[in-house]
């Protein structure tokens, strides 16, 4: 009997040790992604943190996205936080009610800026003169719905997706879509059947268009009291077929939340493994997906995440999170994947 009771009791503490992760089993301690468990927050105080992106010498800028009817009318800010000192310190104020933030080959911050009184554009600032060119707000003749996400190909395209989540400006395109924006300048509508598209990776191969759609059911969360019911769209990680012409044709669905709420932002490391922020109420965090979106480590966040980011040089195995009104960081096993400077 006592041997029964003492198997017993070595069997249940044998069994908490190997849950690493909800659904998952694994021994405790042996992620193949994530050193530990343990969170750092760099910032706290935002109203809603997005974007995290590394610059090539290494600084991480983020939004702090200041909904106009929630924080007395700012106009949203780019922070900055810098990893030899630690500090923060806002970059530019107002932002634009800037949203997505990457930078591309050169070291120019190409940051999507929403709408509710933000610029509903998108914006390239050369980082050694601080000046900045509006590089793309019309579509056909019609202002953006408010560029969310951003991506860059190896050829220096940038792609970006346009859905709408709050604003009061009128919407004037007809679909919410993925856009391509080419060196010469030219805009191009490349995927309108991702539901509302808002995150959006090139994969290191240069062959798959991951986007996200996050489709809440409804275009304006502070127009609605928050008991209201909303029929929500599309919840799901979506692969598509990039060309070398940069078209995309839909693959996939690599993963399908509904009905729980999907993912915001991805990134992904050098392996082409994605890290996806994922805002599902009953299970929210970083997700490590396989490129066909076998779900391969978990990392639970204490408030919804919005976005994820690597660093660079020494930090490239650092993932800066952007989670409610926080920016925080992991360290990885993996580095993460970076355009190549020229």
């Amino acid at each position: 009997m006592l041997r029964t009771v003492q198997f017993l009791i070595l069997s249940v503490v044998l069994s908490v040790a190997m849950i690493h992760h909800a659904g998952w089993v694994v021994a405790a301690g042996e992620s193949a992604y994530f050193e530990d468990d343990s969170l750092e927050t760099l910032f706290t105080g935002g109203v809603l943190t997005e974007g995290a992106a590394a610059a090539p010498d290494g600084t991480i800028y983020f939004s702090d996205i200041t909904f106009t009817r929630t924080a007395g009318m700012q106009a949203g800010h780019i922070m900055k936080y810098d990893p030899k000192t630690g500090e923060v310190s806002v970059y530019r104020s107002p932002s634009g009610m800037s949203n997505g933030i990457k930078f591309d080959a050169r070291g120019n911050m190409i940051v999507a800026e929403g709408a509710d009184f933000g610029g509903r554009r998108v914006t390239r600032t050369d980082m050694k003169t601080g000046k900045s060119v509006i590089i793309g707000n019309f579509y056909n003749g019609r202002q953006f719905n408010a560029p969310n996400d951003i991506s860059i190909d190896l050829k220096g395209r940038i792609y970006f997706s346009d859905p709408r989540y709050v604003g009061h400006e009128p919407m004037e395109q007809g679909v919410m879509a993925v856009y391509r924006i080419d060196p010469d300048g030219s805009i191009h509508q490349i995927i309108t059947d991702a539901g509302k598209p808002n995150g959006v990776c090139v994969s290191p191969d240069q062959k798959t268009l991951y986007v996200v759609s996050n489709d809440n059911g409804n275009f304006d969360i502070f127009q609605f009291s928050q008991d209201l019911p909303f029929h929500k769209g599309r919840m799901a990680l979506l692969a598509y077929d990039l060309s070398p012409e940069g078209t995309a044709t839909f693959r996939k669905t690599l993963v399908d939340y509904y009905p729980q709420d999907g993912p915001d932002g991805l990134v992904v490391d050098a392996e082409g493994n994605l890290y996806v922020a994922v805002r599902d109420q009953t299970r929210p965090g970083i997700y490590v997906y396989s490129p066909e979106g076998k779900e391969l480590d978990y990392l639970r966040t204490p408030d919804l995440p919005t976005n994820v980011g690597f660093g660079r040089g020494k930090e490239s195995k650092t993932l800066y999170i952007t989670s409610g009104d926080k920016l925080q960081r992991v360290r990885t096993k993996k580095a993460g994947y970076h355009l190549p400077s020229q």
